[in-house]
């Protein structure tokens, strides 16, 4: 498995709209605060966050190569697991369901940054650290607000045994610790 300095380097090789990159820091400390919470390897599902969306821009985000395509990047230096969950976050692509803990993992750690920033942006300083958990999940049932994040996506974490407000929580704090890098 590659190290996170290559893993940055890889991303920051594949990535060139910053926001993208930020979305990319968001998932990892998700994803990490996520293994935390279930016992799971923080460094692989970290680096799992941190890299999922590595071919987004070569596939434009494609919603049937978007996914596979990495693929072609990642293989041999992260492990099955990882490939196998950055693969599927994006279901559409694979003409398959999400089965497994780590798919779900991503797929719903992913996601729920985008509810989170887009809360974050409509707070009058848009800073995260003033965000509460009881805003973002609120704000899931106001399909109009972000409309395009998949609130079934986000749902996901309570196939994996965390249930939706604790899993905001957990999301909301973990993005408030690298607020600075977020730039919110």
């Amino acid at each position: 498995m590659i190290s996170r300095t290559e893993a940055i380097r890889l991303l920051n090789d594949n990535i060139t709209s910053e926001n993208m990159r930020k979305h990319c820091l968001a998932s990892e400390v998700v994803l990490r605060a996520m293994a935390k919470r279930l016992g799971r390897n923080e460094d692989e599902w970290g680096l799992a966050g941190l890299l999922h969306d590595i071919d987004v821009e070569i596939t434009h985000a494609d919603p049937y190569t978007h996914g596979p395509y990495a693929t072609n990047i990642l293989a041999g230096k992260v492990t099955d697991e990882m490939l196998d969950a950055i693969v599927m976050h994006n279901e559409v692509a694979t003409g398959k369901e999400r089965t497994t803990e780590f798919q779900h993992a991503l797929a719903a750690g992913e996601t729920i940054t985008g509810l989170i920033t887009a809360t974050t942006l409509v707070y009058p300083d848009k800073k995260i650290a003033g965000v509460k958990a009881k805003s973002v999940t609120k704000r899931m049932n106001q399909k109009a607000f972000a409309a395009s994040v998949k609130r079934e996506n986000i749902l996901e974490c309570e196939a994996i045994g965390i249930p939706m407000n604790e899993f905001a929580e957990l999301a909301v704090s973990a993005m408030q610790t690298i607020s600075d890098e977020l730039g919110l």
